[in-house]
C-alpha cells in the first residue's frame, strides 16, 4: 500500500486532527450554549440596567434593579418564553468560530509550543499563557457574531420601551451594521471583547486543564466523568470571577448607540466606559449579573467539557 493510501485508510481524526478537533468542539459548545443560554440572557439585561451614561444622555429613564430571577421572570411574561432565547442564533455562530479557534490554539500551543510532556504535570504559568493567547485569539475572530448576539439580545427591551426595532433577523443584523459603521463596525468593541476572553480563559482552560491534571497524578481518580466534573465546576467558578468586569465593559460598549463613523457615542474606550461605570454606579457594578454568569459558566462549563470529552472518546481522538 502506496504512503498516500495509507493516509485515505486512516481515520478522520488522525487525517485531520485540527480540523476534527475543531469540529467536535463547535459541537460541544452548540449543545452547552442552547442549554444555558436564558442564563446567558438574563446576564446581559441585568448589565445594561441602570446604566448611569444613557441617564445622563437622556436615553431613557433609569430603570428599576431586579435580581435575576425577576429579571428572567419578567422577560417570560412580558415578552414570551421563547424571547428567553433572542439572539441565541448567533450565539451558536459565535460559539462554532470562538470555540474551535480557541480549544484548538490551546492544545497547540500547550503540546508543540510549549511542550507538555505526556503523564507530566504541566507548568501552572504556561497553561496561563496558553489560555490567555488562546481566548484572546478565538475572540478576536469571533468578535462580529458576539456583536450581533448582544444587540440581537437587546431588541426586546427596546420593543417594551416603544422604541424600533433595529434588526430583523441574524442576517440582517450583520448587513446593518455593516452597511452603519464599515467593515470596523463589525469588530465594534473587540479590545474589551478579547480582554475578557482572555481573562475567561485563564479562568476555564487553565483551570480546568490544572485541575484535572492534578486530580489524576495525585489522587485515585480516573479520567472519567468524575474528573472531568470536579474540573469543570472549578472552572466555571474561576472564570466567573475573572471575568465578570471584563463582561461589563465589553457589553456596554457593544450595545452603546453609534455615528456613521462606527464611534460610539457614550464610551470612548473600554477604559473610559470601566472608568464611568465606577464612578457612576459604584466598583460592585462590574459585578452586575455575576450570579447568573457563574450560573450560566458552571453548567455551561459542565455541560461543555462531558459533551466534548465524550465525543473526543466516541471519535477515536485523545482526551484533552
Amino acid at each position: 500500500m502506496s504512503p498516500a493510501e495509507e493516509e485515505r485508510s486512516l481515520p478522520l481524526p488522525e487525517r485531520w486532527p485540527r480540523a476534527s478537533k475543531f469540529a467536535l468542539s463547535a459541537c460541544a459548545a452548540a449543545v452547552a450554549e442552547l442549554v444555558t443560554f436564558p442564563l446567558d440572557l438574563t446576564k446581559t439585561r441585568l448589565q445594561i440596567q441602570g446604566e448611569a451614561a444613557v441617564r445622563r444622555g437622556g436615553a431613557g429613564p433609569a430603570v428599576p434593579y431586579r435580581g435575576m430571577l425577576r429579571t428572567a421572570a419578567g422577560i417570560a411574561q412580558e415578552e414570551g418564553v421563547r424571547k428567553l432565547w433572542q439572539g441565541a442564533t448567533p450565539a451558536v455562530y459565535r460559539h462554532i468560530v470562538y470555540t474551535g479557534v480557541r480549544m484548538v490554539t490551546y492544545e497547540h500551543l500547550r503540546d508543540s509550543v510549549l511542550g507538555k510532556a505526556e503523564g507530566e504535570s504541566f507548568p501552572l504559568w504556561k497553561a496561563v499563557v496558553g489560555g490567555i493567547s488562546a481566548g484572546a485569539v478565538g475572540q478576536f475572530f469571533a468578535s462580529p457574531t458576539d456583536l450581533v448576539k448582544v444587540q440581537m439580545q437587546m431588541e426586546g427591551k427596546r420593543k417594551l420601551e416603544g422604541k424600533p426595532l433595529r434588526f430583523r433577523g441574524v442576517h440582517h443584523a450583520f448587513l446593518k451594521i455593516l452597511s452603519e459603521g464599515g467593515v470596523r463596525g463589525l469588530w465594534a468593541g473587540w479590545v474589551p471583547n478579547v480582554q475578557r476572553a482572555a481573562l475567561v480563559n485563564m479562568g476555564d482552560l487553565t483551570t480546568y486543564d490544572t485541575v484535572k491534571q492534578f486530580l489524576l497524578l495525585n489522587t485515585t481518580l480516573l479520567d472519567n466523568s468524575v474528573t472531568h466534573s470536579v474540573s469543570s465546576a472549578c472552572s466555571g467558578l474561576v472564570a466567573a470571577v475573572l471575568g465578570t468586569p471584563a463582561d461589563v465593559v465589553k457589553t456596554r460598549i457593544m450595545n452603546q448607540p453609534r455615528d456613521k463613523q462606527g464611534r460610539g457615542l457614550l464610551y470612548k474606550s473600554s477604559m473610559d466606559c470601566l472608568i464611568q461605570t465606577v464612578q457612576g454606579e459604584g466598583f460592585m457594578s462590574l459585578y452586575k449579573g455575576f450570579t447568573p454568569t457563574w450560573m450560566r459558566m458552571a453548567p455551561w462549563s459542565l455541560v461543555f467539557w462531558l459533551t466534548y470529552e465524550q465525543i473526543r472518546r466516541l471519535c477515536g481522538v485523545t482526551s484533552f
